[in-house]
């Protein structure tokens, strides 16, 4: 099976989830499956609250992206990878796991994807989402709020000693690597034509192999 893996990355609250979700929405689920790199967060178990309170997520060491690599790797070959389940309420990863099938479109959706070298070496069509700062702020923090059981007071500052300091040395760089930038995310329906229009190329040249 050939398969088209496609980055999905900027900042936090860019849209980037929602880019992804419309267009796994017009390709079809059957065809495309999402690779998310929040599912590789380090295991923080034994951890203090107060260092929890400090810990980092936005840097590139606080994933397991080898892993990551290595599970996309096998999806590109068209195997099954057994993919982590990571509860961040409690920061910590699931004993149980994900077998996810491959698919012949694979969405490698996460801030930093595009900062990872191998990552990137693995991607056909890379993607940036690009959304005002402030923008991004008050999503994150309606998100963290309402998914995550957080308090107003440690987004804030959690946005403010890490989140800030790590989009500005990592992921605004990265938008360099990116083959086509969506700004306004979702909303940019001519950008999300141009790529679902690659999309749909690829999955019509393989019907025409098969019959």
């Amino acid at each position: 099976m050939q398969t088209l893996v496609i980055g999905v990355a900027g900042g936090t609250g860019s849209g980037k989830t929602t880019v992804a979700a419309e267009i796994v929405r017009r390709v079809g689920g059957d065809h495309i499956m999402v690779l998310t790199h929040d599912r590789y967060y380090l295991d923080l178990a034994g951890l203090s609250e107060h260092e929890l309170a400090h810990h980092n997520f936005d840097h590139p060491l606080a994933l397991d992206t080898p892993l990551m690599v290595q599970h996309l790797s096998s999806l590109r070959r068209g195997e099954a990878a057994p993919l982590p389940v990571y509860d961040f309420t409690r920061h910590v990863r699931s004993r149980q796991v994900e077998r996810m099938q491959a698919r012949p479109v694979i969405l490698v959706e996460g801030i930093l994807v595009l900062a990872e070298p191998a990552l990137r070496s693995l991607m056909d069509i890379k993607l940036y989402v690009d959304t005002d700062a402030d923008i991004r702020f008050i999503r994150r923090l309606r998100r963290d709020v309402r998914e995550r059981g957080r308090s107003v007071e440690s987004v804030v500052h959690q946005y403010l000693e890490t989140v800030r300091p790590m989009h500005l040395e990592f992921v605004e760089p990265s938008k360099r690597w990116a083959d086509v930038i969506i700004p306004e995310g979702g909303h940019n329906i001519v950008a999300l034509d141009l790529v679902i229009s690659r999309i749909q190329q690829l999955l019509d040249r393989q019907d025409s192999a098969r019959d």
